[in-house]
């Protein structure tokens, strides 16, 4: 692993949860605001309004608490396997409220539970490389124990992930915060799957792979 700052376990849990909380106020915060309008009786297109967006971000909150839950949760024992089949239904329900779409190759498989937690991570990462909407092509290599990764992120001024590049080549010295945290847990999931982790620009795509 490189040379990054270290974190004791409370800290690490702490960041993580603070990094959940985020993905998950914002659907939940506009769930309050459609039961809000509901309760003020302001007529029936507003009641319709407002029960269209309980419904959206219920939907939304679902899914990254899903998603969430197989990314950075126990997920198991310590040596428990996942189906991939399941990753799948997690990034497409998470995808959904996304701008950019995906596809997904590879053989369905039950795989080490790290290995499909350092997946589900790197497309936390490739979203971030495609900022402005755009396609991640996933493709999962092998099977089993031994499957490997990549995403190849397309999209307009897609970009590497610098902060989680910096993190690679060990030049990053800042205190890692609830933002920097995922890039972090990404690089400690590489480190305990035995796999190493590139982000590389080919063109105009960015190429996330974890091998």
């Amino acid at each position: 692993m490189p040379a990054l700052p270290k974190l004791s376990p409370l800290d690490l849990a702490a960041l993580l949860a603070s990094r959940v909380c985020h993905d998950i106020i914002s659907p939940v915060g506009a769930m309050a605001n459609g039961l809000e309008v509901l309760g003020e009786d302001q007529g029936e297109e507003m009641r319709e309004f407002a029960m269209e967006l309980i419904e959206k971000s219920s939907k939304s909150a679902s899914a990254k608490l899903k998603f969430s839950r197989l990314a950075f949760g126990a997920s198991g024992s310590a040596g428990a396997y996942i189906d991939t089949g399941e990753a799948q239904e997690v990034v497409e329900g998470y995808m959904a409220g996304e701008k950019a779409d995906y596809t997904w190759t590879g053989s369905r498989t039950l795989a080490p539970k790290n290995r499909v937690k350092l997946l589900l991570n790197l497309v936390l990462l490739a979203l971030g490389a495609v900022p402005r909407g755009g396609t991640l092509g996933i493709e999962i290599m092998g099977e089993g124990d031994d499957i490997t990764c990549q995403i190849k992120c397309q999209g307009t001024k897609a970009r590497v992930p610098s902060e989680f590049v910096s993190m690679l080549n060990g030049e990053f010295d800042e205190e890692i915060s609830a933002h920097a945290v995922q890039p972090y847990y990404t690089i400690l999931l590489a480190e305990e799957c035995g796999l190493t982790l590139s982000a590389t620009a080919e063109g105009e795509d960015v190429v996330l792979a974890a091998r």
